[in-house]
């Protein structure tokens, strides 16, 4: 009798609901897991993100108090040169006499400057006179001429340089000047200015900051066990150069030892930074920033404690995990009422479907109706409302893009003030010394350019205050030749700085456009910028704005000697946030703006190749009748 056949036995059906529960519960245990890991991570990221953000605005704050600080001295070598005495010990360097006279004046300067030392220098680079003779470590016979702001000054070049002293140790930064006489060089004036006074007001906590040279050297901290140490090893060149200037006398220049770990947004990164104390443990991780100061070719380095971050992260992730605990406990809880009440509702549900009627019905649809009619009511005052609120931020964007504007030009306007001011602090003072010495004839002419330099700092706030003044909607006859004169007087430092060559042709300078003067200012100061970055790189600088007229219409044209703009981008041009700029330095709405600003004026902003081949933006805007004019 033969054997039955082996069988498999399939899996009673308890067993299988028991193994597909088992693996939908890891499997939801998984995707917890990954959701906690996932906040983790987003919340040490966004941590981070603030971090960065806050490190960069005191980036800003630190890199500003250091200009304003070197700014106040820059342009005090230069007026030593004013002073006859000066003048006359270069030409007779033994005259003792003469050269005690200028001792005292450099040391009353250096005491009302508030600056460390200020000396003169000869063409051989031999001190002829200095503010601290009365001191035993005078520099007065010092051969500076090794230093390289000496060297500088003397190929006729302002010398700006930060050492420590090779007499006293002391560090500072040297401004150097060169002193003439009808146009033929006599020696040097140079200041020593004290800017270790910054590092009190630094953070003094978890957080660091440091300001590096050109070759790495820190020499400003606010660890003062880091200080002229580097952030990298130095090449054997550049130390041979430090040691022959003696920038930085006998220290060691020993690397830092900062170890970056990864890249993340914004120009940041990770590192790992050794302890601050010798001797206190491993290093910690940071946030570290770098910001950096043109011309000097100074780097500012700041630099977040990372471990707030982390912990902020780890309670992120404690939580996500509990919140999901509950739901978990909820979802379980709701699952079990609702078996428990289902028959119930479907019961209802039957008992309801019975009771239904076509009166009901009727009832329901008109409802319905008039429900519709309510809601397209309501929505029409819902959009007539959203309308009003367009057209006000509208405004508001177009108020807010000019004080971008203004922000941008804030820097040069700040250098516009500072040299009036710090003139006419100098100017004043000598007008002091020479009505003592009964020389009225010199102190009139004085105080005769004091007068002008008040006229100028008045010219340039009235004409920012016209500029940042909100425009109303009504639009009037405006002198086109005058816009484009105060569009200009806004630009007018950087055009200066950059080297532009500006042209203007205009047939006739009674041509008024009916618009309204201040946002034409903002739409020709928009223009004018945009040209300015486009010539940046390009060898021919040249800005050019004609004006042309026709029976109803007036042209205003602003062309640049730049690269151009290709097709396919200016098919784009003027559609918001769209920006050819690197990221960082500008938003895409100047000219979306801009055209949006003259089409509110009834006039039209097109842009074409100009016949230098850079671009040409052309403003057309409705001419102003003469008889709206005369009244």
């Amino acid at each position: 009798m033969a054997a039955a056949p082996s069988q498999t036995v399939p899996p009673s059906r308890p067993g299988r609901r028991l193994w597909g529960r088992l693996t939908l519960w890891v499997l939801l245990l998984a995707a917890c897991l990954a959701l906690a890991l996932f906040c983790w991570r987003w919340a040490e990221n966004a941590a981070i993100e603030r971090l960065r953000l806050s490190g960069a605005q005191r980036l800003d704050g630190y890199a500003l108090s250091l200009e304003n600080l070197l700014a106040k001295y820059d342009f005090l070598p230069g007026t030593l040169e004013l002073n006859k005495d000066v003048v006359a010990l270069l030409q007779h360097p033994g005259d003792d006499t003469l050269r005690g006279e200028v001792n005292q004046y450099l040391e009353k300067v250096n005491r009302l400057s508030k600056s460390t030392t200020i000396y003169i220098v000869n063409l051989q680079g031999v001190t002829q006179a200095a503010s601290n003779w009365r001191e035993r470590d005078s520099f007065v016979g010092d051969d500076v001429s090794f230093r390289p702001y000496v060297r500088d000054a003397l190929r006729r070049e302002p010398g700006g340089f930060y050492g420590v002293g090779t007499t006293r140790g002391e560090p500072g930064y040297f401004f150097a000047h060169g002193i003439y006489h009808n146009g033929r060089m006599l020696g040097v004036a140079t200041v020593k200015v004290n800017i270790e006074k910054l590092e009190k007001g630094w953070v003094q906590g978890a957080d660091k900051v440091l300001l590096a040279d050109a070759h790495g050297v820190v020499f400003l901290t606010s660890v003062p066990e880091w200080k002229y140490r580097t952030l990298a090893p130095l090449a054997p060149a550049v130390r041979q150069e430090l040691e022959a200037s003696r920038q930085y006398f006998s220290h060691a220049l020993t690397p830092l030892g900062l170890r970056e770990q990864r890249r993340i947004d914004g120009g940041a990164s990770i590192v790992e930074v050794p302890a601050a104390v010798p001797d206190s443990g491993p290093g910690s991780r940071m946030v570290s920033q770098a910001r950096s100061l043109a011309p000097r070719k100074w780097q500012f380095v700041y630099l977040s404690d990372l471990a707030p971050a982390r912990a902020s992260a780890r309670n992120v992730f404690l939580f996500a995990l509990l919140v999901q605990a509950l739901l978990v406990m909820l979802v379980l809880y709701t699952r079990q009422r609702r078996r428990l009440g289902l028959q119930r509702l479907r019961a209802r549900e039957d008992l309801q479907r019975a009771y239904d009627n076509l009166e009901t019905m009727v009832a329901e649809r008109t409802s319905s109706l008039q429900q519709m009619t309510h809601n397209l009511s309501e929505e029409n005052v819902v959009r007539r409302k959203a309308e009003q609120k367009l057209r006000q931020a509208q405004s508001e964007l177009v108020q807010a893009a000019k004080m971008a504007v203004l922000g941008q030009m804030s820097a040069g306007i700040t250098h516009e003030l500072n040299q009036p001011l710090t003139a006419l602090r100098t100017m004043a003072d000598n007008a002091r010394v020479l009505i003592e010495r009964d020389r009225l004839d010199e102190a009139k002419t004085n105080l005769a350019t004091i007068s002008q330099l008040v006229g100028r700092m008045g010219l340039i706030t009235g004409q920012l205050r016209q500029f940042a003044r909100k425009a109303d909607a009504s639009l009037r006859p405006v002198p086109v030749a005058a816009a484009i004169t105060a569009a200009l007087f806004l630009v007018e430092r950087r055009v200066e700085r950059e080297r532009v060559n500006f042209r203007m042709s205009m047939r006739s300078q009674d041509v008024h456009a009916l618009c309204d003067s201040n946002r034409l200012e903002q739409v020709l100061v928009n223009l004018f910028n945009n040209a300015l970055d486009a010539m940046a790189d390009s060898e021919t600088r040249e800005l050019s704005v004609g004006v042309e007229r026709t029976d109803e219409r007036v042209m205003i044209g602003v062309s640049d000697t730049g690269p151009g703009i290709p097709d396919d981008i200016r098919a784009h041009l003027f559609e918001p946030f769209f920006t050819t700029k690197p990221q960082g330095q500008g938003l895409g709405l100047g000219l979306a703006i801009s055209e949006q600003i003259v089409r509110e004026f009834g006039g039209l902003l097109r842009v074409e190749t100009s016949a230098s081949g850079g671009a040409r933006f052309i403003i057309e805007l409705p001419l102003a009748e003469q008889e709206t004019i005369d009244v």
